[in-house]
């Protein structure tokens, strides 16, 4: 108990804060494949890995419920993401309509939306994976949706350091470079091609007071 409350406590106190830890931060490299020492402390979604590549790897993830903020327009990843998550800590701290308090799980995720210009916003939605002890019935809450997910294939790329607005789009842009050519990307391409710009997503796994071993993934969702 007391590492979940260190976790959301220290989560909290950063984003609070106007220092941009990213800023200053030496981006440190993470091997894909490599389960965030995290998920061995609270509790995260499980999936099997499917299949490893070069610079990726192919997960399916088993059935999960997520509390969703509704859209956030932001030019800032980092401050859109601030805004989420402090909903969302609101949320899972009794903000809700059986004031009941939820713990903290693993990953933060937030879903972008890009902006089809430099200077426009884009949209995100930031998400908490709901413990399997309240999937049964989450709590509802106003501005939160909860969304069921049914097995969903992921094409996860992972990076280290402490995420900046300007790192997201470069790591997406890895990871679609690294899913060229192969059936992966022809599946996400079907899974998308209604889209005006191409979403994804991106997980976050650790407190900002964890300086060593920090894990983040960009994620492509998609259907075979």
């Amino acid at each position: 108990m007391a590492v979940l409350n260190f976790f959301k406590l220290s989560m909290l106190l950063t984003l609070l804060s106007d220092v941009k830890l990213g800023s200053w931060m030496q981006k440190e490299s993470v091997a894909v494949g490599g389960f965030p020492l995290q998920c061995s402390r609270i509790e995260c979604p499980t999936y099997d890995v499917v299949y490893s590549g070069d610079g990726y790897e192919i997960r399916l993830y088993n059935s999960s419920m997520w509390a969703t903020t509704s859209p956030i327009d932001d030019i800032s990843f980092v401050d859109g993401t601030r805004t989420g998550f402090l909903q969302l800590f609101n949320y899972i701290q009794g903000q809700n309509s059986y004031k009941q308090q939820i713990e903290m799980t693993a990953p933060v995720l937030t879903e972008i939306a890009p902006s089809d210009g430099p200077f426009c916003e884009s949209s995100f939605l930031v998400s908490f994976y709901v413990p399997k002890k309240n999937q049964a019935d989450p709590p509802p809450a106003n501005g939160i949706t909860i969304q069921k997910w049914g097995q969903t294939y992921i094409a996860v790329r992972q990076f280290g350091g402490f995420v900046t607005d300007s790192m997201v789009g470069v790591e997406a842009a890895a990871l679609s470079s690294s899913l060229s050519g192969t059936i992966w990307a022809d599946a996400i391409k079907k899974s998308h091609a209604g889209e005006i710009t191409t979403q994804y997503t991106v997980a976050q796994y650790n407190s900002p007071f964890e300086f060593d071993n920090r894990v983040n993934e960009i994620w492509f969702k998609f259907s075979m």
